[in-house]
């Protein structure tokens, strides 16, 4: 075994060791267990707040993303008790509840999904490395712009990916797509992104 393949193995471990907890969690959490309550939104705390931000940015009209944030965490708490471990992971059930919560939250301040954000998330997977380079090296205005360029399903795709963490099969189930063609839309998303970041940066400054 390569290096490469022995870290890649390593991170899925990582993940799945994740994912198993966060279930786990979900599971006693809603049979009325408080500290796997507790415990459940520690771990989803940050993701969620993630992907708000990306989703809503920090200024909207009304709310900005770690309201919305907020507003998920509290939903996610109220849902609990409906929660079904049989029936859908549990990351797949907190993201319907975000999806929700986002959507209201733009719905409400007059503004269409496509809005820009004001930042992307630091990678967690390891199939997202070109995008680290591309992202971190964007000024956060100027991503908002491209990203906001980007159709919204390419968006949500890499929100999926980055801030929620979701492996491709994941990230396939909560848009009801394949695995295949999330990683299609990934790399098709990380294309456009570089291309366009290129492409200012090749223009003469006025």
């Amino acid at each position: 075994m390569t290096g490469s393949e022995a870290e890649r193995e390593g991170r899925d471990s990582s993940r799945a060791d994740r994912t198993a907890e966060l279930n786990d969690a979900a599971a006693a959490a809603s049979a009325g267990d408080r500290r796997a309550r507790d415990h459940l939104l520690e771990l989803i705390r940050q993701p969620i707040l993630r992907y708000c931000r990306a989703r809503v940015g920090p200024a909207v009209r009304l709310q900005t993303g770690e309201d919305v944030a907020q507003d998920v965490l509290m939903a996610v708490v109220e849902a609990l008790p409906r929660y079904r471990p049989s029936e859908v992971p549990a990351m797949a059930f907190i993201y319907g509840i975000a999806r929700n919560k986002v959507a209201d939250s733009l719905r409400a301040s007059g503004r269409d999904k496509s809005d820009p954000t004001d930042d992307v998330p630091d990678r967690v997977s390891n199939a997202l490395e070109p995008e680290t380079g591309a992202l971190r090296s964007a000024e956060a205005r100027q991503l908002r712009v491209l990203l906001d360029m980007l159709p919204s399903s390419h968006r949500e795709v890499l929100v999926l990916r980055v801030a929620m963490q979701f492996s491709a099969e994941e990230t396939a189930r909560a848009v009801g797509s394949t695995p295949g063609a999330v990683r299609v839309t990934q790399h098709r998303a990380l294309s456009k992104l570089r291309a366009m970041m290129a492409e200012q940066l090749s223009e003469p400054a006025t």
